[in-house]
């Protein structure tokens, strides 16, 4: 059988279920897989190694190439896992503040879906609560002096003001 043949009698018992199809790791095994103490020391153990095995090929521009490029492909794969994992956490996150939204008692659940406005009504929504911030601080400042004018008033041996 020449090698043609092969691969195609290797492709049709593929098709017809003879081989199981490679499990392909989801991008949250992936994460999970890499986020482990024992992928780092893998990791370090195969940059060491590389360290060591200098001196036998003379340092040469292969053997600089081999972690250059190992590296650059680990990075850019890792690139798109990050962000993966970003993305997911972002959307558990914006589901359990949507729900706590929902739950409190004169919450306003028009902030439930801020993520899908455009950033002008972000803006508008943004320059609102401001205002409002603003607004409480200053309620809060004038509180606070009221407060301590009283104390000043109803301390004990206190001179009176003379006004």
């Amino acid at each position: 059988m020449n090698s043609k043949a092969i691969a195609a009698f290797s492709a049709t018992l593929f098709l017809l279920g003879f081989f199981p199809v490679p499990a392909i790791p989801t991008p949250k095994k992936a994460s999970i897989a890499t986020g482990k103490p024992i992928t780092f020391l893998v990791a370090a153990g195969l940059v060491i190694a590389w360290a060591l095995t200098g001196p036998i090929f003379h340092y040469s521009d292969t053997w600089q190439l081999v972690i250059n490029t190992g590296t650059t492909i680990v990075t850019f794969l890792m690139v798109f896992l990050i962000q993966n994992t970003q993305n997911r956490d972002s959307v558990a996150m914006q589901i359990k503040l949507d729900e706590l939204l929902r739950a409190v008692k004169g919450a306003h659940t028009a902030m439930a879906n801020l993520e899908d406005l455009t950033e002008e009504e972000l803006d508008q929504f943004k320059a609102h609560y401001a205002k409002l911030a603003e607004e409480a601080k200053a309620t809060l400042e004038d509180a606070a002096e009221s407060l301590e004018d009283a104390a000043e008033d109803t301390m004990p041996g206190k001179p009176t003001r003379a006004g």
